[in-house]
This record gives structure tokens, C-alpha cells and sequence, in this order.
């Protein structure tokens, strides 16, 4: 039941081409326990929390200042099996002023599943909150069991960004006439958005195999994603419109190729990760800490692993385009899915059973 980022065994951690990886004083203190598989939350302004039941549909509301956790919308016709289901969550830049929350889900469209985004109206009338959720987005692959991606969130520039996996079918990354392996970037209303680097298309970027988390750099609005590869070569990648991130067909953990190539070897102009993890450690959210209060990390990339249940910490590079260094920091035991940075700087990730704030130990 806890399977969610593929089916790689679980092994210890060795990060490759960045040396560092011993823990430091960073700990994690509850803020909601009890949950039920919150594969994704994130944070209205004023502290509330959204998150979204994986196997059940359910998007909640839960107040850290009251304890209250109520139901706010169900996402129907859900697909839990393999790695599907209510995979992530963002609400409208301007919200509550415009009142959108939205989901991303795999779910049965007329017999056939499909991995969707739908935005749903916060009406707050006196009835239930949520109402009238409607696709905006809809992959046009038929969603495989795994390889689902999930990852939503507003970018600095007021687009929707979204990762869809590749449906496990390694052409579908290399291929620009389906929305599978792609980063994609669209207008709150789904359309393609305004800039992007195929005309008419979603496609931001490419060469994507599957992912559960990206961020913004909050310091200069750059896009990084971490990407789990297949038995070799865990990914956290610097993206950039139009690159190609080179999985495909052609992919194999043997080598020659030597790592990372090996696994970007597809397609034109291949860009190689920053950093890559063989064994895999099958990464999943990223979050920023900028202000986040935590000793000797101002600045850094923060980002979980599922397999491992280990929360590493990544030191940029003086222009921020590469990684200095890399080190665990915090050793939580069970799986991590998401991170996020909340309203008050902190940095927040869930598990299977809670969502935590990250501290000084």
C-alpha cells in the first residue's frame, strides 16, 4: 500500500559525484498526526493546510491553530492502484480572493485512466466548502501504474506547473506529441501558457521519466526537480525551458555509457543532472530554506527520499546553478513524500501517517 515512487528496493544511500552525507542537529516536530496517506498538502497565507488522501480522494482542511481537520472536497472516480491516486495539490496564487484549489489525480475517464488536473471552487456559502471540480488538464496517454509523476505548484511567474511520468514506457519522455515524461506549464484555466517553448503546447520541458517533486528557487525563480531513475541514477535536475532530459529508450544502468549517461543518453542535447544516487534512494519533494530558521542552512535545497526516509540538504553553488555540497540531515525513519515551505518560512514535509516541521535538534 505504500508503494509510490516505482519499485526499487530499499537501499542505504550513496550519493554520486558529491561527496557528504553524514546526519547534523536538524529534527522534526509534529504538526499533524494520525493522517491517512497525505501525499501532498500545501499552505493558504494565513497557516491553514491542504492535503489530500492518496487512496481515498479526500482533500482536507486541517487548522494547526485549532486542531479542526474537516473534509473540504472528494476527487471521484479515483485510481489507487500501483503508484495512482490524488497525487498533488496547489491552490490559485491569489486565493482566496480567487478561489481555486486544485488537484492532481489519476482517475477512470469513460473507461479509460487518465492523470488529470481538476480545479475545484472554494464557494464557502454555508454548504461544503469544495464544488464543482472540472478537468482543466487530462493526459493524453492512458496512465500507467506507475510512473504517474503528481507534482503541482505555481510558479514564481503565476503559471501551473505539473510533472506527468512517463506512463513506464521510456519513448513517451523523448516524445513531443504526448503530454507523458514532460514538465508542463499552463495558465490557471489549463491552456498553454504565454512563452512556452513549443508553441501551442503545455511542454516546459522534456526527457522526464518520473518525478514527485519540484520547487523554485525563491532567490531567483529557478526550477529544481528531483527524478527517480530506474535501478540506477536518482536525479536532482536544474530544469529549463525547452532542455531535454535525456531518459528514453535507449536507457540502461549498464555502462559504457559511464553514470549519469547512461540514463540521458536520448533525444537532442542531453542535460545531465546536478547530482545522482546510485543506489537509489527514490527522491520526492524539495523545498527552499530561506528563512527557514535552520542552523547553517540558509539558502539550501532540501529534499526527501522514499526509500530511504532520510532528508538531505544541498549547499548551492555561489551563482546557485550547481550544487557545492550534499549531506543528510535528518533521518525520519519512514518514507517522505512532500515538502513545502510554509507561511512562516519553516520547512514542512508529510509521510505516510503526518505532516512535520523540520527544526533545529
Amino acid at each position: 500500500m505504500r508503494r509510490l515512487i516505482g519499485t526499487m528496493i530499499a537501499l542505504v544511500a550513496v550519493p554520486s559525484g558529491i561527496a557528504g552525507a553524514s546526519p547534523s542537529a536538524i529534527g522534526a516536530e509534529p504538526v499533524a498526526t494520525g493522517l491517512a496517506f497525505p501525499a501532498a498538502f500545501t499552505f493558504a497565507a494565513d497557516g491553514r493546510i491542504f492535503y489530500g488522501e492518496r487512496f481515498t480522494g479526500e482533500i482536507r482542511e486541517y487548522d494547526p491553530s485549532s486542531g479542526s481537520d474537516q473534509l473540504f472536497y472528494t476527487v471521484t472516480k479515483l485510481e489507487t492502484s500501483g503508484e495512482r491516486g490524488l497525487l498533488g495539490i496547489a491552490l490559485h496564487p491569489n486565493y482566496p480572493f480567487t478561489p481555486f484549489v486544485y488537484a492532481y489525480a489519476t482517475r477512470n475517464v469513460q473507461g479509460e485512466i487518465r492523470n488529470q488536473i481538476v480545479r475545484i471552487t472554494d464557494r464557502r456559502d454555508g454548504t461544503a466548502p469544495g464544488c464543482c471540480g472540472r478537468a482543466i488538464f487530462s493526459s493524453d496517454t492512458v496512465s500507467g501504474s506507475y510512473h504517474d509523476g503528481g507534482r503541482i505548484l505555481f510558479g514564481p511567474d503565476g503559471m501551473l506547473y505539473a510533472i506527468v511520468g512517463e506512463a513506464h514506457e521510456p519513448a513517451n519522455a523523448q516524445n513531443l506529441d504526448n503530454a507523458a515524461g514532460k514538465i508542463h506549464r499552463m495558465t490557471d484555466a489549463g491552456a498553454p501558457a504565454p512563452g512556452n517553448p513549443f508553441p501551442g503546447s503545455t511542454i516546459f520541458a522534456y526527457g522526464i521519466r518520473n518525478s514527485f517533486g519540484f520547487t523554485f528557487d525563491p532567490l531567483n525563480g529557478r526550477l529544481w526537480e528531483t527524478e527517480n531513475g530506474p535501478a540506477c541514477n536518482d536525479e536532482v535536475n536544474l530544469v529549463r525551458s525547452g532542455r531535454n532530459y535525456a531518459w528514453g529508450p535507449s536507457q540502461t544502468c549498464s555502462t559504457p555509457p559511464p553514470a549519469p549517461q547512461n540514463t540521458n543518453q536520448d533525444g537532442p542535447n542531453p542535460q545531465l543532472p546536478e547530482t545522482w544516487f546510485t543506489p537509489t534512494i527514490a527522491p520526492t519533494g524539495d523545498a527552499f530554506c530561506v528563512g527557514c530558521g535552520l542552523s547553517g542552512s540558509e539558502g539550501a535545497l532540501f529534499f526527501g527520499a522514499w526509500n530511504t526516509g532520510q532528508i538531505r540538504r544541498a549547499v548551492l553553488s555561489g551563482d546557485r546553478k550547481d550544487i557545492a555540497s550534499l549531506s543528510v540531515v535528518y533521518d525520519h525513519g519512514d518514507g517522505i513524500l512532500s515538502m513545502e515551505r510554509g507561511p512562516d518560512q519553516a520547512l514542512y514535509f508529510s509521510e505516510p501517517d503526518g505532516i512535520y516541521r523540520l527544526v533545529d535538534a
